[in-house]
C-alpha cells in the first residue's frame, strides 16, 4: 500500500519510500523526502513565485532521466501553476508549476526530481532579479580551477558595485549568484558575457567562455547563458542526479578561498542540516531586496 500522508491539511500518496535512489550509497527515496522536509524553509524561499522545471530521475541517477516544464499528469488542483510566455518567437504561452508550500515540495518531491528555476519571477517574466555564472570545469580541471576563476569574479563584480555569493553544482561546477535589481534578461546575458570574456583575458589558460570542446580540457568555462531569459539553473539546496546524493550547496567566500581538494566543496544531503545550524542560508541575500544593486551600464575595467 502507498502511504497517505497529511502535510499541511494536504493529503499526500508517498510512494517507494524504501526504494534505494542512490545506490553508491544507499541513499533512499524516504530519506530524500526526509531531506527536502528538513531542508524546506531555505528551499521554499528560493523556490518561491519561480516557475520550476523538473529534471526527474525517479530509478536514481543510472536510470532514465527527463527534464520537464510542463505540469505533470495528475498534478493536484491545489498545486500552484502560472503562465509562463515562451521566450522564442512563434511559442505559446507554458503553465509551469509554481512550488509555495510544504506540501507542494513534498509533492513534487516525490516524483524525484532536481529542482530548477530561472532568474525571473513568475509575475515578471524576462525581468532578472539576479545573475549567474555557471563555472564548469573542464577535465582534470575540477572545482579547485572554478574556485580561482570565482575569486577574479568576486573581485570584478564589486569593481561594479556589485555582491557575488557563491553555491557548488553539486555536480562538478560552481555557481556565482549575484542579486540584481529587475533588469531584462537580454541585458544581463550581455553584461555576463561582458565579463565573461575579460575572465578568458585576464584568465589566459584558466578561463574560457566558448563551450567549443575541443578548448575545454584544463579549463573552466564560464558559463554566461543561463541568464538567458529562457534558461534555468539548479535552485540552491536541491538534490543532483548524481552517484551520491549531492546537494547544489551554498559555501562562504572562506570556503571558496581554502579550496584545495574537490572533496573539500561536496557536501551530501546529509551535510545540509548542520550547515544550516552554522551558517543559516548563505544565500538568503539573495532573497534580501537590500542587497540588489543595478547592472552597470557596460562593464567598468577596474583601474
Amino acid at each position: 500500500m502507498t502511504p497517505i500522508t497529511e502535510v499541511e491539511g494536504r493529503r499526500l500518496a508517498l510512494s517507494n519510500l524504501d526504494k534505494v535512489l542512490y545506490p553508491a550509497t544507499g541513499f533512499t527515496k524516504g530519506e530524500a523526502l526526509h531531506y527536502y522536509a528538513t531542508t524546506a524553509g531555505p528551499l521554499l524561499a528560493h523556490l518561491f513565485n519561480r516557475p520550476v522545471s523538473f529534471l526527474r530521475f525517479p530509478d536514481g541517477p543510472d536510470g532514465q532521466r527527463f527534464f520537464a516544464k510542463n505540469v505533470p499528469p495528475g498534478t493536484p488542483t491545489w498545486v500552484h501553476t502560472a503562465s509562463v510566455p515562451r521566450h522564442a518567437d512563434g511559442e505559446a504561452a507554458a503553465t509551469q508549476i509554481l512550488i509555495q508550500d510544504l506540501a507542494s515540495l513534498m509533492w513534487a518531491a516525490n516524483l524525484v526530481t532536481e529542482f530548477h528555476t530561472p532568474q525571473w519571477q513568475a509575475d515578471a517574466p524576462g525581468q532578472a532579479d539576479r545573475m549567474v555564472f555557471d563555472l564548469d570545469p573542464g577535465a582534470p580541471a575540477t572545482i579547485v580551477e572554478c574556485c580561482q576563476v570565482a575569486r577574479w569574479l568576486r573581485e570584478r563584480l564589486a569593481a561594479d558595485g556589485l555582491l557575488g555569493y557563491p553555491k557548488t553544482s553539486g555536480a562538478k561546477g560552481l555557481h556565482v549568484l549575484v542579486p540584481l535589481e529587475p533588469t531584462p534578461s537580454d541585458q544581463v546575458t550581455a553584461y555576463a558575457k561582458e565579463l565573461a570574456v575579460e575572465a578568458e583575458s585576464e584568465l589566459p589558460g584558466l578561463a574560457l567562455h566558448r563551450m567549443t570542446r575541443s578548448l575545454r580540457p584544463g579549463k573552466v568555462f564560464v558559463d554566461f547563458s543561463q541568464n538567458a531569459a529562457a534558461k534555468t539553473t539548479a535552485t540552491p539546496y536541491t538534490l543532483r542526479a548524481r552517484p551520491e546524493p549531492t546537494v547544489s550547496t551554498p559555501v562562504t567566500w572562506d570556503e571558496v578561498e581554502a579550496c584545495t581538494d574537490p572533496a573539500q566543496l561536496s557536501f551530501l544531503a546529509t551535510e545540509i542540516a548542520p550547515r544550516l545550524r552554522q551558517h543559516g542560508d548563505l544565500l538568503g541575500p539573495l532573497i534580501n531586496l537590500n542587497r540588489a544593486r543595478p547592472l552597470p551600464r557596460r562593464p567598468r575595467r577596474p583601474r
